[in-house]
C-alpha cells in the first residue's frame, strides 16, 4: 500500500501535467519558489510557524515508488520518455526557510525552494499542505497559551481531527507552540509529546454507581487518577470523590485531579472547588474541557473560575473560526530572471527574499522589513539555509527546542498581539530595493 505521508503522487494532476510540459521542451533551469501567507485571517495578528521539519523529511526522500511509476504509465497521459526521466527523479535543491516557532506576518516567506525546475513544481501541493496544516494550529494553540499562561494545555481534539495525520500532525503543532501534552497516544510515540489522559463518561456509566467507578478507576490508574465528576450531578459527584479519598489514601492512592466537561464551568469550578477544600482536598485539581478555545479560556479566567488545567480540542485542531489560511507557494525567479505574478488581488513580489526583524529596546518585537536576499538591513535576518543539494545541513532541530523557541518568540510579541488585539497592526514594510526590483520585472512584462 501507498504510504500517504511520504508518496510523491500525495500531489496535484498538474503539477505531473506541468512537469512533462517541461521536460519536452528542456525546461529544467534553476527555478525558486517561495511560501508564504498573502493576508492574515480575521481575528489574527500573528502566525507561528511550523511544518518545517514533515517538510523537509518529504524532500529529502522524494522519489516515486516502482507501483507508483507503473500506474503513470498506464494512465495514458504521459510519454513513455518522461516515465523514464521519473523514475530517476530526486531533490537536488537547496531549502532556506524560518525556524519551526518562528512568529511572521502577511507576505513574509517562511519557506524558499531553489531547485530545478520540475523538481521544485513537483513538491509544490505536498509543502503547502504541510506548512499551512501545521502553521494554521500552531498559530491557534499559540493563542490559547497566551490567553491562559502558567496552566496545564492539552491537546484533546484528535476524534474531531481532519483524519489520522492531522490528529497527529496537529498535537505536534500545539506542544511547539507551548501546550504541554496531547491525549493522543501515537504523538508520545511518534514525538515523545507527553500524553495525557483521564475516563470518558462511558466508564462512569458502565458501572451501576459513580462511587464504584471512581473507586475501580482509581486502582487500575493508581499514579494518575483523575476523576469525571459531570456525568450526572457535578456537585454531588465531587463529595463522592472527598468521601472515598481516605480511603484511596490508606492504600498509597492519592486523586490527582477532577475534570469538568459540561454546563456552566465558572459555576462549577467554584462549588467544586469549595467542596474539595472542604473536604481537604486543597491539592487535588481541577481539570476542565468541552468545546474550549482562547476565548473560552480568556472569559473562563477573567470570572476567576479555579481551574488548574484545560483540554482543548475541536475548535483547535480544526482552527474553527479561521480552517484555513490564504497561502500559496509561488515562482520567483526562474533561469536567473526574477519573476512576478499580476493576478487582480493576487500579485507577487518578485525574487529572492529576507525577512529582516527590529527589536524594541526591551526585547519586544517592533517591526519587519522584506528586501531581496541580497540587500543588508537593520536587525535579526530570519530566513536560513536549512537544506543544500538535498541534504540538511544541520541535524533536525529537537521539539525541546523549537517549544523554547516559540516560547521566546510569544514573550516577544508586543504587548497588543500578546493581549489577542489585532490594532494596531504589526508594522511590516516593503523595502525600497524590492520595491524596484518590481518595477524593473513590470517594465521588462511590458517590453516582452
Amino acid at each position: 500500500m501507498t504510504n500517504l505521508q511520504s508518496s510523491a503522487l500525495l500531489t496535484d494532476l498538474y503539477q505531473l501535467t506541468m512537469l512533462q510540459g517541461y521536460f519536452d521542451q528542456g525546461m529544467d533551469d534553476t527555478a525558486v519558489f517561495e511560501f508564504f501567507v498573502r493576508r492574515l485571517p480575521p481575528k489574527r495578528g500573528f502566525l507561528m510557524a511550523a511544518g518545517l521539519e514533515q517538510a523537509l523529511t518529504f524532500l529529502e526522500n522524494l522519489h516515486i515508488e516502482p507501483e507508483e511509476l507503473e500506474w503513470i504509465k498506464t494512465c495514458g497521459r504521459f510519454s513513455r520518455e518522461f516515465c523514464d526521466y521519473l523514475a530517476d527523479l530526486r531533490f537536488t535543491g537547496d531549502v532556506h526557510a524560518m525556524p519551526e516557532g518562528t512568529v511572521f506576518f502577511a507576505d513574509e516567506p517562511i519557506l524558499r525552494v531553489t531547485a530545478p525546475l520540475p523538481q521544485a513544481q513537483l513538491v509544490e501541493s505536498r509543502l503547502i499542505n504541510l506548512l499551512h496544516f501545521q502553521t494554521l494550529i500552531a498559530s491557534k494553540a499559540a493563542r490559547s497559551v497566551l490567553a491562559a499562561p502558567d496552566k496545564l494545555l492539552v491537546d484533546f481534539g484528535l476524534r474531531r481531527a481532519h483524519g489520522a495525520e492531522a490528529g497527529l500532525l496537529a498535537a505536534r503543532a500545539s506542544y511547539l507552540a507551548g501546550f504541554n501534552g496531547s491525549s493522543n497516544v501515537l504523538a508520545g510515540l511518534e514525538f515523545g509529546i507527553p500524553v495525557y489522559g483521564t475516563m470518558a463518561h462511558s466508564f462512569v456509566q458502565a458501572h451501576d454507581s459513580e462511587e464504584l467507578a471512581f473507586e475501580h478507576f482509581a486502582r487500575a490508574q493508581p499514579d494518575n487518577v483523575i476523576l469525571l465528576i459531570d456525568t450526572y450531578d457535578t456537585e454531588a459527584a465531587a463529595r463522592k470523590v472527598v468521601a472515598l479519598a481516605p480511603r484511596l489514601k490508606q492504600q498509597g492512592i492519592a486523586i490527582k485531579a477532577v475534570r469538568l466537561d459540561s454546563g456552566d464551568l465558572v459555576t462549577h469550578a467554584r462549588k467544586v472547588r469549595t467542596i474539595l477544600d472542604e473536604g481537604d482536598l486543597q491539592t487535588v485539581r481541577i481539570f476542565s474541557s468541552g468545546n474550549l478555545d482562547e476565548y473560552t479560556l480568556g472569559d473562563l479566567l477573567k470570572r476567576g473560575a479555579p481551574i488548574d488545567g484545560f483540554g482543548v480540542g475541536t475548535h483547535m485542531d480544526t482552527s474553527a473560526d479561521a480552517p484555513y489560511l490564504d497561502c500559496a507557494y509561488k515562482l520567483e525567479e526562474y533561469a536567473g530572471r526574477p519573476r512576478r505574478k499580476h493576478s487582480e488581488g493576487k500579485a507577487t513580489w518578485p525574487g529572492r527574499k529576507q525577512v529582516y526583524r527590529r527589536y524594541e529596546a526591551n526585547g519586544n518585537m517592533a517591526g519587519d522589513i522584506i528586501t531581496v536576499e541580497d540587500d543588508r538591513q537593520e536587525g535579526e535576518a530570519l530566513i536560513r539555509p536549512v537544506l543544500r543539494q538535498g541534504r540538511r545541513l544541520n541535524p533536525a532541530a529537537s521539539l525541546e527546542e523549537i517549544r523554547q523557541h516559540a516560547a521566546e518568540e510569544l514573550a516577544r510579541l508586543p504587548a497588543n498581539l500578546r493581549n489577542l488585539g489585532e490594532e494596531p497592526p504589526y508594522p511590516v514594510t516593503i523595502a525600497p530595493a524590492l520595491e524596484e526590483l518590481a518595477r524593473a520585472v513590470d517594465r521588462t512584462l511590458l517590453q516582452s
